[in-house]
């Protein structure tokens, strides 16, 4: 028996993609449900709705067809979701799926617009749901500074993402436990750039990080904002939803 095959036989949490022991990512206090042909996890229960999010990352998709100046209210995940997937659910349950509005807000740590409120039935979370669902550590409001314990990498004096204890919340696997990269609907540092979930299978620093600044490139041990990046698939998506009781 090979050395993977041991340690999976002792139900060790471990990544099926390169082996790294992982951590099981908690329930929130409010639960799971089944809901179509998902599990959701719910981030808010109130007397008449709750509010739901995929508990994994069910597919791969880019956020806009093209590199472009965009906010939530234009993307083509936005037209997706509320589009072809919500038409997804039966009869019966898309009348469950409430219609909200949703305010976009401005990028908190490099001001770029967030664009107009949308009223969606489906959507992504943004970074302040995030923050108020999955644990707050205060780094939103107090950046954390370098220089870096592990080498002069990075000349900025802040790094662009959020990593904190509540890392392990926010991370996002898919049907195989591999941890995904997964989109938010928040701007990042600029119009071209989108913030997300970071998920870097086998780095145990930054799984489950907030990416607030988006995509970005490291060019002479500063961070570039151009919105283009280096990834080789689309980032994860985990949708969301107001769903009436």
């Amino acid at each position: 028996m090979s050395e993977m095959q041991k340690r999976r036989s002792a139900n060790r949490e471990m990544c099926p993609f390169c082996g790294a022991p992982i951590r099981p990512i908690p329930i929130p206090p409010g639960g799971k449900i089944r809901f179509g042909k998902y599990d959701w996890f719910v981030l808010d229960n109130q007397p008449d709705r709750m509010l739901i999010v995929t508990e994994k990352v069910i597919e791969h998709r880019p956020y806009h067809h093209e590199e472009a100046a965009i906010t939530w209210e234009a993307c083509d995940m936005r037209r997706y979701l509320n589009g072809e997937f919500f038409e997804s659910f039966d009869e019966s349950d898309r009348a469950r799926i409430l219609e909200v509005t949703n305010e976009n807000h401005d990028n908190p740590w490099y001001g770029t617009p967030g664009g107009n409120p949308t009223k969606d039935r489906i959507f992504l979370l943004s970074i302040d749901e995030i923050v108020k669902y999955f644990g707050d550590s205060g780094q939103i409001k107090t950046r954390y500074m370098y220089p870096s314990p592990w080498g002069d990498w990075c000349k900025d004096e802040f790094l662009p993402w959020i990593d904190d204890e509540f890392n392990v919340n926010r991370r996002a696997v898919d049907d195989t436990g591999v941890v995904q990269n997964c989109w938010l609907r928040s701007v990042g540092a600029n119009e071209y750039c989108v913030a997300n979930i970071m998920g870097f299978c086998g780095n145990g620093f930054d799984q489950g990080g907030i990416m607030i600044s988006g995509i970005c490139d490291l060019e002479d041990g500063h961070f570039k904002f151009d919105g283009k990046g280096g990834i080789d698939k689309p980032f994860g998506i985990r949708p969301a939803m107001w769903l009436k009781k």
